[in-house]
């Protein structure tokens, strides 16, 4: 009777099932995890890809109706423009140095990142202050509507940014110096920030040269 049970169970047993939950138990679930977060990163950045496409096409279409006065742009633009050019380099540099398990080298990278991404964002909202000082309210002319949705739009995306940043610097610091486990979500950061830095580049292009 025992004889018969065993053969009717390796007949109907599915081996690579096994072979798979060996495999996904030897991991602890990280690769699962790692897949998952680069996964969340590749289809926020589509969906923002989709949806700021839609405004920049609406844009095009609505500034050639008759009421639409472009907007001075501000000399802090450019300098908010470029802290953000040189916060997309420092993220590459520190992705660099966490792959060559420098400490001390990739969590200076982190804070300065984090610094110049509050920078930008206060710099941006200088922007508004002065904008709105000089009478140039969302309210007044439609290409005020769409700088100030523009602007928005890549602000929260920056601040979201900010608390995966946050969550990434909190875990570098609690490591004991150890680097192994941080790397792909430095990494992630750092391709999101790329990211961050085209879609600025393409707003503050059409804004300047419309």
């Amino acid at each position: 009777m025992i004889e018969r049970k065993s053969i009717f169970k390796s007949i109907f047993e599915k081996p690579w099932e096994e072979s798979q939950i060996l495999k996904d138990n030897n991991h602890d679930g990280k690769a699962l995890s790692m897949s998952g977060s680069k996964l969340g990163v590749r289809y926020i950045m589509l969906v923002s890809t989709v949806v700021f496409s839609l405004f920049i096409v609406s844009y095009s279409d609505r500034m050639l109706v008759h009421d639409w006065k472009n907007m001075p742009e501000p000399w802090l633009l450019w300098l908010n423009t470029l802290v953000l050019l040189i916060n997309s380099y420092v993220f590459h540099k520190t992705k660099v140095f966490a792959y060559e398990n420098d400490y001390t080298k990739t969590k200076k990278g982190l804070f300065i990142s984090g610094l110049l991404s509050y920078l930008f964002l206060i710099g941006q909202a200088i922007v508004w202050y002065l904008l709105m000082k000089n009478g140039y309210y969302a309210d007044a002319n439609p290409a005020n509507a769409f700088f100030y949705l523009f602007t928005a739009l890549h602000g929260l995306h920056l601040m979201g940014g900010l608390i995966f940043w946050g969550r990434t610097t909190s875990k570098l610091l609690k490591s004991d110096n150890k680097l192994e486990n941080l790397r792909d979500s430095i990494e992630l950061c750092a391709v999101y920030w790329h990211f961050l830095l085209i879609v600025w580049l393409v707003l503050f292009g059409l804004m300047l040269f419309t």
